[in-house]
């Protein structure tokens, strides 16, 4: 298996890179201690060709000082005891060492490291090059700028460099088993991955909609290609916006998630119930932690009823509207910097801002379905296995019945099903009519 030869590869790299860290360690031990002189690094020529340790030096070129902070930060991942063991030769009586840093955590027994024990490792007590160390931690490196390794915050009053290492989980999942799982739906991250069997084919919209769906398309496939190739990566803003509006039922969700299936990118559908919180400053929490996970991963995020974070501002009248303003211009911030496809859907394009409107690329209307348009669902949507009774007109049920693309589905599911408890596979129209008449009346409507 693929993932079996991944592992493999990357193993085959680890292997050498721990035994490297550990000749490392062992060597400013053994100064620290006065058993040697002096502390020299090894050549970093031990890494697979395949594996994604390899892929990640190709890509960022670190210099030694740097492999060694990335090693550091994966031990803990890897081997729990791998610091205490080393330790514990050359210290064997126990007793504190603040030289080396580190912190123990509640559920991790071993010794986790922080950025002085980077120091110790590569800089002893020469201040010039713990300051380097320093400067490799801090927030301008391009660990931190890629999201790669940071330093966890400390509370106030305490030394900066006394955070843990902390390496991006995704960098730990390539590291080890060289796939990234898609995040799972919490409170850090109010959104779920959504994806269809469908295909183009069995989506039915208007061709204006499908044109400009077409064009969003182009960009995706073509936008690398023109921010870096064409040189106009100073002139626009890296990111796309898009606002779908409609009547529910019109093909929105399923559009996204097509454009993702087509394009290679991971769809996430925001759930804005669990982003919009009564609590001052807890929405633009919210919205941080989404657009920081998905910065980077051409993810695509939709914004189902976005109508309940996006629309309308309110003039100010109060505490409460102050900050519900200021949450869209967050919003607003955020949607602009993000290097990515966003989609808004609506059910109404009056309902969003006009601050947003102004910022969209696009703006797609996806109309209640003509009678063409339900005639070529209605005709394609049964399963192959039911017999369509000589009684059933498409093109008449299609002029007689408005409903969505959607409200089609629900009939023939319902139908389907019926049709299968009966075990019968004919369908007949006053089936299909007693069908059509209780989608009618789920929705609210009156024939």
């Amino acid at each position: 298996m693929r993932s079996d030869n991944t592992i493999s590869e990357n193993v085959a790299s680890l292997g050498p890179a721990l035994e490297w860290l550990k000749n490392a360690l062992n060597e400013r031990l053994r100064v620290h201690f006065g058993q040697a002189e002096s502390f020299e690094l090894q050549p970093l020529n031990f890494y697979a060709e395949n594996s994604w340790l390899a892929r990640f030096i190709a890509e960022h070129n670190p210099c030694f000082e740097e492999f060694t902070v990335l090693m550091l930060a994966i031990v803990p991942q890897l081997q729990p005891g791998f610091f205490s063991k080393i330790i514990a030769e050359h210290f064997p009586e126990g007793g504190d060492f603040p030289e080396f840093g580190g912190v123990k955590a509640s559920n991790h027994r071993g010794i986790l490291p922080t950025g002085e024990t980077a120091q110790f490792i590569l800089a002893g007590d020469n201040l010039i090059q713990r300051l380097e160390v320093q400067r490799i931690l801090s927030g301008e490196h391009w660990f931190a700028q890629k999201s790669i390794l940071w330093l966890e915050p400390v509370r106030e009053g305490e030394p900066i460099m006394s955070g843990r290492l902390i390496l991006e989980p995704e960098i730990v999942e390539q590291l080890t088993i060289g796939a990234i799982s898609k995040p799972r739906f919490s409170l850090d991250f109010p959104a779920e991955y959504i994806d269809t069997e469908m295909d183009w084919d069995d989506l039915v919209l208007h061709p204006n909609t499908l044109r400009q769906i077409h064009e969003v398309e182009n960009w995706i496939n073509h936008n690398d290609t023109l921010l870096h190739d064409w040189g106009m990566k100073k002139k626009i803003k890296p990111g796309y916006r898009a606002l779908f509006y409609g009547p529910p039922g019109t093909g929105k969700t399923l559009t996204a998630t097509l454009l993702g299936k087509h394009t290679g990118r991971d769809v996430f559908r925001i759930d804005l119930s669990r982003v919009v919180s009564k609590y001052i400053g807890e929405t633009e929490k919210n919205l941080s932690r989404l657009f920081d996970k998905a910065e980077n991963k051409n993810w695509i995020l939709f914004f189902d009823e976005a109508d309940a974070l996006f629309g309308k501002r309110t003039d100010i009248r109060d505490a409460h509207d102050k900050y519900a303003n200021q949450e869209v211009a967050y919003l607003l911030q955020r949607i602009e910097n993000y290097n990515g496809l966003v989609i808004l859907a609506s059910n109404k394009r009056a309902n969003i801002d006009d601050a947003f409107i102004r910022r969209f690329q696009s703006i797609i209307h996806f109309p209640m379905p003509r009678l063409e348009e339900r005639h070529k669902i209605w005709a394609q949507t049964f399963p192959s296995q039911i017999k369509i009774a000589e009684d059933i007109d498409w093109q008449h049920v299609a002029a007689r019945y408005e409903l969505t693309g959607a409200g089609i589905l629900n009939v023939v599911h319902y139908c389907s099903v019926e049709l299968l408890a009966s075990q019968s596979s004919t369908l007949d129209l006053k089936r299909l009519e007693f069908a059509i008449q209780r989608e009618f009346v789920k929705e609210g409507k009156i024939i």
